[in-house]
């Protein structure tokens, strides 16, 4: 399942970044090319195995470089909170590097898709055991900008995170102790471009 909405989410980058090369090139390239950071807050599905469904607040700070109107490369940290249960919980920090491709519908609204590597640290408390694992998964998203002024804009997405948790540390009582966890992460930001 989680490999099909991740190859979805590509098939639409794909097309997105046709659509995008296919289309006037009127907007003004040399002023959408340049450094951004951005930060973005929101809600947080945790669709998880056995106790680590939940919901909570994640939050994001990004940093990029677009080429373009239409290509950038982004690095970010993102920040998942807590989440889980009494008998399990865990807590997931990570980095994300992708590449990230929009479609400007006009000078500006642009739609956007992103994806590429996350790499993830979870924290997590299983019955009495405390220990941390680390992940590396994939991660893609889609959204809307919205720019305020040349430099300022609003921005809002949808992203799902593939993070998987190995707790074999926990217990040798545990038949399967990789639990596969998607974090569904709908957000507001804003970004500002240097």
């Amino acid at each position: 399942m989680k490999t099909t909405n991740l190859m979805i989410a590509v098939l639409s980058t794909t097309l997105l970044t046709s659509t995008a090369l296919a289309q006037s090139t009127s907007y003004n390239n040399d002023e959408a090319s340049g450094l951004y950071v951005g930060l973005n807050y929101g809600y947080l599905k945790v669709d998880g195995d056995n106790d680590f469904d939940d919901d909570d607040d994640a939050y994001q700070l990004a940093l990029g470089y677009s080429f373009n109107s239409f290509i950038a490369i982004e690095s970010s940290y993102i920040d998942f909170g807590s989440y889980g249960g009494n008998l399990a919980n865990a807590d997931t920090d990570g980095y994300t590097l992708g590449l990230k491709l929009s479609l400007p519908l006009s000078d500006d609204i642009s739609l956007y898709a992103k994806g590429g590597q996350l790499w993830a640290e979870t924290n997590y408390q299983v019955l009495t055991v405390n220990d941390s694992s680390d992940d590396e998964g994939l991660f893609g998203g889609i959204g809307i900008s919205y720019k305020l002024t040349q430099d300022w804009s609003v921005k809002f997405d949808y992203t799902l995170y593939d993070n998987d948790l190995d707790i074999e540390q926990a217990s040798d009582d545990i038949d399967e102790a990789d639990f596969s966890t998607d974090l569904r992460h709908a957000s507001v930001g804003i970004e500002y471009k240097f």
